[in-house]
């Protein structure tokens, strides 16, 4: 996620960083750098303009120079303004008074929507709601296909017809089975085309003249930049739209469209996607993304994935396990689970402060894969006593798992460097952490 505009900014402010003594053209020039890095990241250029404008008037016209640290007084700056540009007052979702809670997701062909209304169920769901999804889109069989399958995945139920041929209608006959079913969240999983038009605009104010929604949401295509921006401007136009979703994020490296949709529709970004998971939606904040452009990291994000993947007993048996020294190969594959669960480990890994700036570390996550299947083909006594694994039982693991002995062995090894760590961590400091990761 804005991997190369990360990278740009981070060279640019390290020369300013580097700087005991600032003058204003030092300034000018580090800020024509970052608005080249900007345009090239398919920011909106009139956003450029102001950003770069704000930026400069307050660390030109305030006694920044003259502080003892003007380059990190700047960057600050910069922070602070990124903020200002993504930033919302109104960011969360506007639950009713009287349930249910009618969102209408809208948007192309192509952006995800039917899999993000799935998404964002889910998100109500783990918040303890009982959400409903709604099959809307009737001219695409294969569109309500795809939500009744997503929904058995979720066990989340979603309202369909075959006997209606009108999505208004089916829309307003879903409220009133949410309304029976005691259903607190009603998502509409309305029609969508490759480009906008007349027809899918019409048919989308009709439902929501007929359902009178708390929510439209516009899913758009991260990756997509301006055009995204464009699309967005449309559907507000025609809807007015009262939220933006932004999927794909974990592929845009540039970050065009986060950082333009507010200022140029209007409408706050309310949440991204960021991979292909159903778990994989979380809300916008704009102050952790500023952190990650600038290379800040996003702690408070990484302790909320910790938090939903660990429960405070099972954190509690993990940690009597290690200081007993009964950490065994179960344990080991479960933790790999967990930490599969939270996502790719590049993205976890970007969000620690300072990670980006190291060099030469490559992540092969299919690594993962291949210590799983290593300890699923061992067997329960093997697991939890791999003392015992001789010479012809690791060839019979190697041969099981689709594997090398030589995988196996280090596996085995990382495993007995991660007890030796673990055992001496519990009475001495400054040990240095064993390569336990796939790299």
């Amino acid at each position: 996620m804005f991997e190369a505009l990360t990278e740009k900014l981070d060279s640019i402010f390290k020369k300013l960083k580097g700087r005991g003594i600032l003058k204003e053209e030092d300034v000018d020039q580090a800020l024509r750098e970052v608005r080249l890095a900007l345009l090239e990241a398919d920011v909106n250029y009139k956003v450029v303009k102001d950003f770069i404008s704000a930026v400069r008037q307050k660390a030109v016209g305030s006694g920044i120079l003259e502080s003892l640290t003007p380059g990190q007084q700047v960057i600050k700056i910069v922070h602070e303004e990124l903020i200002n540009l993504m930033d919302s007052s109104d960011r969360g979702i506007r639950l009713a008074a009287n349930p249910p809670t009618v969102i209408m997701m809208v948007g192309l062909q192509g952006s995800g929507k039917t899999t993000t209304s799935a998404k964002l169920a889910n998100h109500f769901k783990s918040m303890g709601r009982r959400p409903m999804l709604v099959a809307a889109d009737i001219k695409r069989p294969a569109a309500i296909e795809q939500l009744i399958t997503l929904g058995n995945q979720l066990k989340i139920p979603v309202f369909y017809s075959k006997e209606i041929n009108d999505s208004v209608k089916v829309c307003e006959e879903s409220i009133k089975k949410a309304r029976l079913d005691a259903r607190d969240i009603l998502i509409f999983d309305t029609a969508g085309r490759l480009h906008i038009d007349q027809e899918l605009m019409e048919e989308l104010k009709d439902i929501k003249a007929s359902t009178n929604p708390h929510e439209i949401l516009l899913v758009v295509d991260a990756m997509t930049g301006q055009e995204a921006v464009n699309v967005a401007s449309a559907f507000n136009e025609s809807l007015s739209i009262s939220g933006i979703i932004l999927t794909k994020m974990d592929g845009d490296a540039r970050g065009g469209a986060a950082l333009s949709m507010k200022a140029v529709t209007g409408r706050p970004i309310k949440f991204i996607g960021t991979g292909e998971k159903l778990d994989n939606i979380e809300p916008f904040y704009a102050d952790r993304i500023a952190s990650r452009i600038l290379g800040m990291g996003d702690v408070l994000s990484l302790i909320e994935k910790v938090q939903k993947t660990y429960d405070i007993k099972e954190a509690e048996r993990l940690q009597k396990k290690i200081k007993e020294d009964d950490f065994d190969l179960d344990d080991l594959r479960l933790q790999i689970r967990k930490i599969k669960g939270m996502g790719s480990i590049e993205g976890l890994l970007s969000m620690i402060p300072g990670f980006n700036k190291i060099k030469g570390i490559n992540i092969d996550t299919k690594e993962f894969v291949k210590v799983e299947a290593i300890i699923n083909s061992m067997t329960p006594e093997e697991r939890s006593n791999p003392s015992i694994l001789n010479g012809s039982r690791r060839r019979r693991i190697a041969l099981g798992s689709g594997t090398t002995v030589a995988d196996v062995n280090r596996v085995l090894k990382q495993y007995y460097e991660m007890k030796k760590f673990m055992k001496a961590f519990k009475g001495k400091k400054g040990l240095r952490l064993p390569n336990i990761l796939p790299i």
